[in-house]
């Protein structure tokens, strides 16, 4: 009976593992990449440096809102932090006026208040996005698809778990050059060794987008979302402009305030309402880095005489959960210790799901009828491995070259680095289809290898903040990005290595084993 339920459930999980691995794979990718979003975005506009006082830069925003849009209905100031060396600015432009396109009614300025003039690019926040927004397609499908995606990948792990006979011996078990062993064993042991972080990381996936999957509970309890809204988050009164001009109230004691109230911990963001009115308010909410609860406490003060006369609402046991596994999710709370460590179990996590891909055709291609002529199928899957495992990669690289590579004053700049992956991802799907599986795995990991050493290498070229530079000059976000780079470099060049040598080695072996081993 036993043995029943284990040969159940290690069906099921291959197949829940396989149907959407390849989508996996590239979330996982984004996701891990996403704990240092605010970092990949700074590397991406190397003109911004230094750092800046979070208090002089929020008075240094009003300045230039307040010659920007005075007439504004609100104002957004997202001042600089730990992470962050500018202040991000945006507007509502005010009643009668036609909406605006973002680049239209945002801006990024420095401590004083002035614009920087930086590269157009969405930075890290793009592969955010990508992580649950997927790209080229509605948002509202996407956000679906990841959520059946997530489901499976919730149903695999389990599934691996009761599967898994030596869960504790296999924590130890690593062996290279064996075959099929050495491919198990980079599963086992990249899904064992974070094991807590992928089952907490995949359900509190789901809890972020739990209301889209699940609406039901709402649409039983509430006649109208906005009765919801206003139940669970508090009502908030939206008050007219009384056409009385009167003047904002300095920003450094309101945030000073606000800190205050919270034991010291600092300010996330602030939102101006009627600025330059006598019905103005602000509204402080405290940075995600304060505390693991993703949903922020807030203070209200008046915007004239800058006195406090209100908080959000406490949080009731569900949406304290709910805001505590968000927060878990996104690790905005974390330091850098273990923000890294984050990094690390993303990374082991994406190793787990292309290991387990490459598994596949490694077990089957031993079973077929003929190994040197396997059927569609098999040939679909080794191909997609390939387009996914080396592509995918090889496009994230190929982003961050366009970034130094493409003309600064190139119309939707931005657009065109997101383009650069995705047709640096097409071109390698189709170099594997052209080629055959043996020869196309070496050269596409090659590819990646080079094309993440070439990063460091034109970064150097083209800024003043190459790694020799950046050592000299102790900046040491630009050196970590750098080194990341060469390390995923060697990675994939040890992979593509290791490909070539079974493919020249693959002669000397039985008719069955080459075709094994030149899938692996």
């Amino acid at each position: 009976m036993k043995e029943g339920l284990r040969q159940s459930m290690a069906l099921l999980h291959t197949w829940t593992g396989l149907l959407l691995g390849w989508l996996l794979f590239a979330m996982f990718a984004t996701g891990t990449s996403a704990y240092f979003q605010d970092e990949i975005t700074r590397w991406m506009q190397p003109e911004i440096t230094g750092s800046a006082d979070p208090v002089a830069s929020a008075e240094g925003a009003v300045r230039f809102l307040q010659r920007t849009a005075p007439d504004a209905v609100s104002w957004y100031i997202s001042p600089p932090n730990s992470r962050s060396a500018t202040t991000q600015v945006y507007w509502q432009p005010g009643d009668g006026k036609k909406p605006a396109r973002r680049g239209e009614t945002s801006a990024v300025l420095d401590q004083s208040g002035k614009e920087v003039s930086t590269r157009e690019t969405r930075g890290g926040f793009f592969l955010y996005r990508f992580h649950f927004d997927l790209h080229y397609m509605p948002v509202i499908w996407a956000r679906y698809l990841v959520g059946v995606a997530a489901m499976f990948m919730l149903v695999a792990i389990l599934s691996g778990i009761i599967t898994h006979k030596k869960i504790f011996t296999d924590f130890f078990m690593l062996r290279f050059g064996k075959g099929q062993r050495s491919w198990l064993d980079a599963h086992n042991v990249t899904a064992v060794i974070a094991l807590p972080f992928h089952l907490m990381i995949t359900f509190t996936g789901l809890v972020t987008l739990a209301v889209l999957y699940m609406p039901w509970g709402i649409a039983a309890n509430y006649a109208q979302t906005s009765t919801y809204q206003e139940a669970v988050f508090g009502k908030t009164e939206e008050v007219a402009r009384s056409g009385q001009p009167a003047p904002l109230a300095a920003l450094g004691p309101v945030m000073q305030s606000a800190s205050a109230h919270w034991g010291g911990k600092r300010v996330g963001y602030l939102r101006v309402t009627n600025p330059g009115d006598t019905t103005a308010m602000i509204s402080v909410t405290r940075a995600p880095e304060g505390a693991i609860g993703s949903r922020g406490e807030e203070v209200t003060f008046n915007g004239v005489t800058g006195k406090p006369v209100g908080q959000s609402m406490a949080k009731g046991a569900a949406l304290a959960t709910e805001s505590v596994m968000i927060g878990l999710h996104a690790g905005r709370f974390a330091e850098y210790g273990l923000r890294w460590l984050y990094f690390l179990s993303g990374l082991g996590g994406t190793i787990m799901v292309g290991s387990g891909l490459v598994l596949w055709t490694v077990k089957r291609r031993t079973k077929l009828p003929d190994p040197s002529r396997p059927h569609f199928g098999f040939r679909l899957v080794e191909k997609l491995n390939i387009a996914t495992i080396a592509g995918f990669p090889a496009g994230i690289a190929a982003y961050f070259l366009a970034n130094r590579l493409l003309p600064l004053d190139l119309a939707e700049r931005a657009d065109h680095e997101i383009n650069s992956l995705f047709l640096t991802w097409l071109a390698v799907f189709v170099w594997a289809l052209v080629r055959p599986s043996a020869r196309a795995w070496p050269e596409m990991l090659g590819l990646v290898a080079v094309l993440f050493a070439a990063v460091p290498l034109v970064n150097a070229f083209t800024t003043a903040r190459g790694l020799p530079a950046s050592l000299l000059a102790g900046d040491w976000l630009f050196v970590s990005f750098d080194l990341v780079m060469l390390a995923l470099a060697a990675g994939f060049a040890k992979g593509a290595h290791k490909a070539a040598r079974k493919r020249v080695e693959a002669p000397r072996t039985t008719r069955r084993k080459p075709q094994e081993a030149m899938t692996a």
